[in-house]
């Protein structure tokens, strides 16, 4: 799968993005992960890309031309009959889950467009955008780190991006709960001890301990995941 990122600070993109799984998995060449900067296709000379908002507000705001004419140059590159999706990081999107990851990871090229200083002329969610995602009810200086997220959670889902796709199936949120309390050496750490059953070699009994562990855990700390499980199960 590849991913292009449309963003003002490449730099900061791919220094989280090259670290750890995803870096790895960039180098052996199961994932691409490209950098665009949108300063490169303002066409003027001092490299702008902003402006003063109409009808007058605070800040600045990121003008369409430069982000059309970078998207424009990401998607005539890649092959035809590319599977292609852009999004952009907003507060107004779909707030992103799981659920969204698995369905972006669906695509070939998934561009994502990281906003800056007040936003975008509102242009660009008309002619190269295709959904806005959100990352949280919160706000950030740019959109950079929620790129650098989505990434890391979709590419995780990227056949040869982990060992084994139990890796991810079995894990909080993605198996529906939340994942079971898990221990390592040493046995005995400041009193506190490894529940026997995790050491009794009965694989039966280690599952049914990690299942009720995990229901219990998820009803506790998000009913509303629990409440979904419940309905699915009958």
């Amino acid at each position: 799968m590849r991913f292009d990122i449309m963003t003002l600070f490449p730099d900061l993109v791919q220094t989280v993005l090259s670290e750890s799984i995803i870096g790895r998995a960039q180098k052996s060449g199961v994932i691409e992960v490209h950098t665009h900067n949108i300063r490169d296709y303002a066409e003027n000379k001092h490299n702008r890309v902003d402006d003063t908002p109409y009808g007058g507000g605070m800040g600045m705001l990121m003008a369409a031309p430069p982000i059309y004419r970078c998207h424009k140059a990401i998607t005539e590159a890649l092959p035809a009959g590319q599977r292609v999706h852009t999004v952009y990081l907003s507060p107004r999107g779909r707030v992103f889950d799981h659920k969204i990851a698995k369905e972006l990871a669906a695509y070939d090229d998934l561009i994502l467009l990281c906003g800056h200083y007040e936003g975008v002329d509102a242009r660009v969610m008309q002619t190269v955008v295709d959904e806005e995602i959100s990352i949280g009810d919160f706000v950030l200086t740019g959109g950079e780190l929620p790129a650098c997220l989505v990434v890391d959670a979709v590419a995780r889902l990227c056949d040869g991006v982990l060992s084994d796709a139990e890796c991810y199936e079995k894990e909080s949120v993605a198996s529906g709960l939340l994942e079971y309390p898990q221990y390592t050496r040493p046995y005995d750490f400041m009193g506190l001890t490894v529940p026997e059953v995790l050491i009794s070699g009965h694989h039966e009994n280690i599952e049914k301990w990690r299942l009720e562990q995990s229901v219990a855990l998820t009803k506790e700390r998000r009913p509303d995941l629990y409440e979904i499980y419940e309905k699915e199960r009958k």
